[in-house]
């Protein structure tokens, strides 16, 4: 696997643009370093009075943390992040665990770079800090009109912004999808909905039963229809709790409600989990809506694109929206770099989405699966999963003792799945970049058609 070394791009593009990123959050900001960093014009546009303290934990796995490593914010993460030493899969009513995978070290050591669960505020602040020196960010600036011939944009103020190129990164509400699909798109819902929740860790220390969880990696605990994760972030200052449960609502703005409602729909989980939930004073939900991927993230006219949530939203299930979305900047900020004529920004945006295209519709896939796989009803189709994560459990205990292994190929657990790890987690998109601009270096240079 690669390692996350330094990259070998230029410095500088040789044809600067005027950039209108619309959108401050994981995939804006790093789009915006990284375009900033090769002499692009980045302004920053975003609706928030200010960007702060929002969210709760995600997962960063191997395939973003390399990609900030490389611009290196290595150190910045192991101060704020936690190696979480296993994932764990469990039954709801009992705790049991079905399947188990090691994590820690050894993520680092198959695929040269860590897998981290941290706090979303403290990953958006490092990376606001590395992009400011290279982005003008500009805050209270909601958008209410983009032209995408020009291209412009219009907020709400009035004021017109003419630019070269306008990125929506503007998350799943997003305002420059409608203008590249030509029409409002219309959300799925799922049948689900989610409660966040954020515990200090000191009171599961205080509690025999819990405070083993402090020190137990990620875990999940499975049930029909829904589910819990729970891993602590922060430094293990704070454990992070999340809760999948039914629900008719379409509303996806995140919103506050009572712990009592939130506890009673997991009243069939087990002792600790009650005890778990007990200790939260402040919960939040919101509605898990699917929306099938686009055909197209950049506008006929070649001016503006999509990028992250506003192009691909992920469902939670497989915490790779985070990655998806770096991942995005990482490919757009690549190409761009490479740019030397007005001619060739057509060109490079579609090779973008040629690029992120099959990757990121995989990861939406997958996310959808895990669903049905974490929610399967007490029965048959439970009893199969239980038995697939239990078989990749006792590969993954032989493999922890010295012995024989296996890759556990097509087990219920995606993450004991060695073939799923290594095309998720082992791919580095700068490498990938790197083997399509080998083959088509001549096509841009040249401005050829549409790829």
């Amino acid at each position: 696997m690669r390692q996350a070394g330094k990259s070998n791009l230029p410095h500088h593009a040789r044809l600067p643009l005027d950039i209108a990123l619309v959108g401050g959050g994981v995939g804006g900001l790093a789009a915006g370093y990284l375009l900033g960093r090769a002499g692009h014009k980045v302004t920053v546009f975003d609706g928030a009075v200010e960007l702060g303290n929002i969210g709760a934990g995600i997962q960063l796995s191997p395939n973003v943390t390399r990609l900030l490593v490389r611009w290196g914010l290595g150190e910045k993460l192991r101060e704020v992040g936690v190696v979480p030493s296993a994932f764990s899969m469990r039954r709801y009513k009992t705790g049991e665990v079905v399947g188990w995978k090691k994590w820690g070290e050894t993520m680092e050591k198959e695929y040269g770079a860590p897998y981290y669960v941290i706090h979303r505020a403290d990953l958006h602040r490092i990376l606001l800090d590395n992009a400011r020196p290279y982005i003008n960010l500009r805050l209270n600036s909601m958008i209410t009109d983009i032209d995408p011939s020009a291209p412009s944009i219009t907020l709400k103020s009035g004021e017109i912004i003419k630019a070269d190129l306008v990125i929506g990164a503007d998350g799943i509400h997003s305002r420059v999808r409608t203008t590249v699909v030509g029409a409002l798109d219309k959300p799925m819902p799922t049948g689900d909905a989610a409660y966040r929740a954020l515990i200090p860790t000191s009171a599961l220390l205080r509690d025999a039963d819990l405070k083993g969880f402090v020190d137990d990696g990620a875990n999940i605990w499975m049930g029909p229809n829904r589910h819990i994760v729970a891993y602590p972030i922060r430094n293990k200052e704070l454990y992070n709790v999340v809760m999948a449960h039914p629900s008719t609502r379409t509303n996806e703005v995140t919103r506050e409600v009572p712990c009592e409602v939130m506890r009673k729909d997991f009243v069939e989980f087990e002792p600790r989990i009650q005890k778990l939930l007990s200790l939260i004073d402040y919960t939040t939900v919101w509605a898990l809506m699917d929306r099938r991927p686009l055909e197209n993230w950049v506008h006929k006219d070649g001016k503006v694109c999509l990028l992250g949530d506003a192009c691909h939203p992920m469902l939670p299930y497989r915490a790779q929206g985070a990655a998806m979305a770096v991942e995005d900047a990482a490919v757009l900020g690549n190409l761009l770099n490479r740019i030397s004529k007005p001619q060739q920004l057509g060109p490079l945006l579609w090779a973008y989405q040629s690029i992120r295209y099959p990757r990121a519709t995989a990861a939406q896939t997958e996310s959808r699966m895990n669903q049905g796989i974490f929610h399967a009803p007490d029965g048959p189709e439970q009893e199969q999963r239980d038995a697939s994560m239990r078989e990749a459990m006792a590969a993954a205990l032989r493999e922890e003792n010295g012995e024989l292994g296996s890759d556990s190929i097509g087990s219920k657990n995606l993450w004991a799945d060695k073939e799923v790890n290594d095309r998720t987690f082992g791919h580095d998109v700068d490498a990938e970049v790197e083997e399509w601009w080998r083959k088509h270096e001549r096509e841009i240079i040249t401005a050829g058609s549409k790829l």
